[in-house]
């Protein structure tokens, strides 16, 4: 592609799987192409960004990290959206829970993204826009879930620019909106999605709580984020 390498991603045309898996953590990406791919191949380490292209099960994925943020998971996603022929991006990440259901390692399958980033602004719409996950996908991380036998639950989460907030109680007010918790990336992803015309999901894993003020040990964050692992493996 003539766009290809891009100022953020190494890669070439062909070394990007149509099915890339994201995660914040390049060192987690890193870890996720060695657990889960067959004969992983490098592609990217620019800005550290550490990009990989394997086999699951006899399909080709890629896994790339995409960093903090929307700004940064919105480079990612619209380079490999527009320039790498990507169809479908599942994001794997880390959330802190609102919803006083929501237990340590739980999954947050999340069909929308709520945000107070000002990045939809650039489309120059007569009204707001709702993000939202694709649904097959979505259909398929519940029913991988539930064959799994993990707690999920499925519902709104909230992309957030914000996260040393000047208003420690900012948080109720999605809350009661029946915001299931938050993370700093989906709606993004979800945006840079649906200008394209390609799939994405957001899955993460209760790595804290809003509500109980409690938070993963190191140990708990290595073995349950694994499941959000597998779900996004299987259904991409």
């Amino acid at each position: 592609m003539a766009n290809t390498p891009t100022p953020h991603i190494g890669a070439i045309e062909g070394e990007i799987a149509e099915k890339v898996i994201m995660a914040g953590d390049p060192l987690r990406a890193k870890f996720m192409a060695e657990t889960f791919l067959e004969n992983p191949v490098q592609y990217n380490s620019v800005r550290g960004m550490l990009g990989f292209t394997g086999t699951y099960k006899g399909k080709r994925v890629s896994v790339q990290g995409h960093g903090m943020g929307i700004p940064s998971i919105g480079i990612y996603t619209y380079e490999l959206y527009n320039f790498y022929g990507v169809k479908s991006i599942i994001r794997t990440g880390s959330a802190g829970a609102y919803h006083p259901d929501l237990k340590l390692g739980d999954v947050m399958i999340a069909i929308g993204a709520c945000t107070d980033s000002n990045y939809g602004a650039q489309y120059n719409l007569p009204g707001t826009f709702s993000p939202t996950a694709d649904f097959a996908l979505a259909r398929a991380a519940v029913e991988k879930a539930e064959q799994m036998g993990i707690r999920y639950r499925v519902g709104n989460i909230l992309s957030s620019d914000v996260f040393y907030g000047d208003d420690a109680e900012r948080w109720k007010e999605w809350q009661k909106m029946g915001v299931m918790g938050v993370e700093m990336e989906a709606a993004a992803l979800y945006m840079n999605a649906a200008r394209s015309g390609n799939k994405a999901l957001c899955i993460c894993t209760v790595s804290d709580s809003l509500v109980t003020g409690e938070a993963c040990t190191a140990e708990q964050r290595q073995t349950s984020f694994t499941n959000m692992m597998e779900i996004a493996f299987d259904i991409i």
